[in-house]
């Protein structure tokens, strides 16, 4: 009969290797994410460009319209948009962009400015709660496969608070995804909008005529802006949290596998123990009965 050493061991190689079994799973998984996710922010990136270059020729031709959006104003409130994540297990992923959040925060503070947190994903939610800080809206299930619908959502809400003077400016603090290995948190000012420099460009200069007005079709192109600009944000972080995720699970998986290997040598050597001590007492009793024959 096996010993209490060698039961309790045993148990734990089978508790391991359903670890294993999850982690495993959770690897697959974000792994076969990681491709569309990273298609999808690729694809992003050329209606942001040529949203910029319309940007650049309607500003050229306004004259210098102004709109509500480029008003540059003195700062009392800033808006704080942090994306996180809804799911943990994806390593230090959440915890990085929170901690810079959280660090740009007490600097305004100590600043004397008030801050207005927009959080996206649970993680930054439950963390600032917690904590104390003042929430004023929170967008939970997003992260995994954010939507456009979703940005317009987010981007509204902060242009409606912009405009009405609740914030007089809006940073963004999300991860950036470079590849499938590296990814940073990175902080933006989205609002009030910069407006693009003109480009010089080769070749003769084209003359547009708009209708209607080129400031009002401004007017109608920076909320369009907004929304890519944050769309775009929310792809990075999608893409950089399933990597982030995939290299945490092939670690766990690693690790689960190095213990099965270690606990089951121990189970081997504790096992030879207890063989090596049965032959030794049948010896002994097989000895013993030869003896008292004699």
């Amino acid at each position: 009969m096996a010993s209490a050493a060698l039961r309790d061991t045993r148990r734990r190689i089978k508790s391991v290797e359903a670890t294993k079994k999850i982690t495993r799973a959770m690897e697959l998984i974000a792994a076969s994410r990681i491709p569309k996710a990273t298609a999808r922010v690729e694809g992003s990136k050329p209606y942001t460009a040529k949203l910029i270059e319309v940007i650049e020729n309607v500003g050229g031709a306004s004259g210098g319209a102004s709109h509500r959006l480029l008003e540059r104003r003195e700062v009392a409130t800033v808006g704080v948009l942090i994306v996180s994540s809804d799911r943990g297990m994806a390593g230090a992923y959440a915890s990085n962009v929170i901690r810079l959040a959280e660090q740009r925060i007490v600097e305004l503070e100590r600043g004397g400015k008030d801050v207005l947190i927009y959080a996206v994903g649970k993680k930054a939610q439950a963390y600032f709660r917690y904590r104390g800080y003042r929430i004023e809206q929170a967008y939970l299930g997003v992260t995994d496969t954010p939507g456009y619908n979703n940005a317009r959502a987010v981007a509204n809400t902060v242009m409606e608070a912009y405009a009405s003077g609740r914030i007089d400016a809006l940073e963004a603090l999300y991860t950036r995804f470079h590849s499938a290995m590296t990814q940073t948190p990175t902080a933006i000012e989205v609002l009030p909008i910069t407006p693009p420099e003109a480009r010089e460009k080769d070749g003769p200069a084209v003359a547009y005529e708009f209708e209607p007005s080129p400031g009002e079709i401004l007017g109608r192109l920076l909320p369009r802006y907004v929304e890519a600009v944050i769309f775009n944000m929310l792809l990075e972080a999608s893409a950089s949290e399933h990597s982030a995720r995939r290299r945490a699970m092939k670690a766990a998986t690693d690790n689960a596998e190095e213990l099965i290997r270690t606990l089951t040598v121990q189970a081997n050597r504790a096992r030879q123990a207890e063989i090596t001590t049965a032959i030794t007492e049948i010896v002994g009793g097989a000895q013993a009965l030869v003896d008292l024959k004699k």
